[in-house]
């Protein structure tokens, strides 16, 4: 954790875990998915801690893969005049160092991890938030995979595995995004709740949680795992991160790429997203239209509370 990409810090039985590129909506780039893997192993090795929350400074959570320069682009080695897919298998399998093994940290951790989501959730970011044991987001939250239209696929499998098929099958063809309540309406996370009240709500949920023993809590984990883990879960995510590596050098992702390297990334994500009309393509007046009825939603429990 010397590069200051991601943050530890523990307070009593809570350790808190800080995604810490907000001046990049917290984008994912080298080494930040091996010092996520290291402060879980932190948090872990302290006796006196008994839940871990995985956080994002600033106003986002996390953005998804940074591929906004070229060093970042190497540095997750997708990009290659020639591609060897023999490199990309070892790449992104290899249980050390490879981006979904060491999210995968906070999946194996003994200790409870509670994911506290606002702002962006997208991409590599929502594989990561998904991978903790409960979700907790704002309800104007953005949790998405614009991926799933070109230059990816599902990679930790855990939008799979929390959605039944019909909206699994849903989101996975049409990558469109969701709100941190719609989220929670379908039970891809657990709860949804007003920004100003998201670190209290996650606060609290901790607390609970602590006061539990650890072996409880630890057993209790491993049980549910094991039954998600039954059901192919790590065959799901091999399979997923080799076909993410053939998604990533289709004649689409390539022109998707060169775009981004031509242009500037958001030239490229406008192309992709634009048609929709999400994402970071949203109009104006749906992002007032989404504001309206959140002022809207506020005036009503106002009045209920009066009543």
């Amino acid at each position: 954790m010397q590069s200051g990409l991601i943050l530890y810090a523990a307070e009593g039985a809570v350790a808190t875990i800080t995604l810490n590129r907000p001046q990049s909506l917290n984008a994912i780039v080298s080494p930040m998915w091996q010092e996520l893997r290291d402060a879980v192993a932190e948090a872990n090795r302290a006796p006196e801690v008994r839940v871990i929350v995985l956080e994002g400074a600033g106003r986002a959570f996390c953005a998804g893969f940074d591929f906004g320069t070229q060093g970042d682009l190497g540095a997750l080695n997708i990009v290659q005049e020639r591609w060897d897919p023999g490199a990309d298998m070892i790449g992104v399998t290899n249980p050390f160092d490879a981006p979904v093994p060491c999210f995968m940290s906070l999946w194996q951790s003994p200790k409870p991890v509670i994911a506290k989501v606002q702002g962006w959730c997208v991409g590599g970011g929502s594989d990561m938030a998904l991978c903790c044991d409960l979700v907790v987001a704002a309800e104007d939250a953005q949790i998405g995979t614009p991926y799933s239209r070109v230059w990816g696929c599902y990679l930790s499998a855990m939008w799979i595995y929390r959605l039944g098929l019909a909206k699994a099958k849903e989101y996975a063809l049409t990558g469109k995004p969701l709100t941190g309540s719609e989220a929670a309406e379908i039970e891809l996370i657990n709860r949804a709740v007003p920004a100003e009240r998201l670190d209290d709500e996650v606060q609290t949920l901790a607390e609970q949680l602590a006061k539990n023993p650890s072996s409880q809590l630890a057993a209790m984990k491993l049980v549910v795992n094991q039954a998600y883990e039954n059901m192919g879960l790590r065959s799901s995510q091999v399979m997923g991160s080799l076909l993410d590596g053939m998604m990533r050098n289709t004649p689409e992702a390539h022109a998707f790429v060169d775009k981004a390297m031509s242009e500037g990334v958001p030239a490229a994500v406008a192309e992709r997203d634009g048609p929709f009309g999400d994402y970071s393509q949203r109009k104006n007046s749906q992002r007032k239209n989404s504001q309206r009825k959140k002022s809207q939603r506020k005036k009503k429990k106002k009045k209920t509370k009066k009543a």
